[in-house]
């Protein structure tokens, strides 16, 4: 793996053609909004591009494919973008994980799967690193460019109110809304609308909620069996993650979703010292100081102590 700069990845994506982009699964808004950021601004280039995201692509976030074409081609070159990774390409990695030829990403805990990466651990969201790579190359300011990359950046600093926005990440966003980002309609239709589905995912989460060590951990659990009686899709889980550490006196949020029979998403959520990626990189996992995640298989029970015992050596003691 090679590490490269912003410059050298613009380079390397203006001396390339056919470029696939592969987007991590349970995609977010940050990697969708990175990888049609990027299509959009490769296309105006006149380059021929598709992006790849191995799952369902939520209703809210649909507006980023308006005037996409799903062109069918060979790549030449393969990026991927927000995926720190391959096993978080999901069904996709058997084809791309030992394919891709450049990753551009935020994430501390970037395991160098890629030939090159450009990597920018204090940027907010990949989107932030992705709009810098697309201003090197030279691609003209546009609306829906912006309304994807700024939704990115919205989406990974929960509207730049978490602490991993910086002065880069607001002087990114106010050049995005120079390019014409809508950030009114985003901030709507993405943070302040949802679905029935939504709402009884929200409740589904909140009945399930356990306290543990004075309550300073919260914890959280949607099951298949719950997905199915109240008819949630996954899509309708997204954002989920942040409700157990809004607890008031709550410093880890630990949020478990059954995946498939004995196959859990963890995600980890802190408020002040805790180092959630330091916590999910002992299981495998990695993500931000903030914000992490990790998969686990067991029963639930398992899981819940596994979870819990690690948990217990990263809070401070009374």
């Amino acid at each position: 793996m090679e590490r490269v700069t912003v410059k050298q990845a613009a380079d390397m994506l203006l001396s390339h053609d056919d470029i696939l982009i592969l987007c991590h699964h349970s995609p977010d808004g940050d990697t969708l909004g990175s990888g049609y950021g990027l299509y959009f601004g490769l296309k105006s280039l006149g380059k021929r591009a598709r992006v790849l995201c191995p799952d369902e692509i939520s209703g809210k976030f649909r507006f980023m494919l308006r005037g996409y074409r799903d062109e069918k081609f060979e790549p030449q070159f393969i990026v991927a973008v927000d995926i720190a990774d391959k096993k978080l390409m999901g069904r996709l990695e058997g084809a791309y994980g030992d394919k891709v030829d450049l990753c551009i990403d935020h994430h501390v805990s970037n395991t160098g799967y890629a030939a090159a990466l450009c990597l920018d651990d204090t940027a907010a969201a990949a989107a932030q690193v992705i709009f810098a790579v697309l201003e090197q190359m030279g691609v003209a300011p546009s609306s829906h460019i912006a309304n994807c990359l700024y939704c990115g950046l919205a989406t990974d600093t929960g509207c730049f109110r978490y602490a991993n926005t910086t002065a880069q990440t607001f002087y990114t966003a106010a050049k995005l809304v120079e390019w014409g980002a809508d950030n009114g309609t985003i901030g709507r239709e993405v943070f302040d609308t949802r679905s029935r589905a939504r709402i009884m995912a929200e409740n589904r989460l909140m009945q399930s909620l356990e306290f543990y060590f004075d309550d300073r951990c919260a914890l959280a659990v949607i099951t298949l069996q719950d997905m199915a009686d109240s008819r949630i899709e996954q899509s309708d889980l997204d954002g989920l993650t942040a409700l157990p550490r809004q607890i008031e006196g709550v410093e880890v949020g630990i949020t478990i979703k059954e995946k498939e029979v004995g196959v859990y998403k963890v995600s980890v959520r802190t408020s002040t010292y805790v180092d959630a990626c330091a916590l999910c990189r002992q299981l495998g996992g990695g993500g931000h100081i903030r914000a992490s995640g990790c998969q686990l298989t067991g029963t639930l029970k398992q899981v819940k102590e596994q979870l819990l015992t690690l948990v217990k050596d990263f809070l401070k003691p009374l």
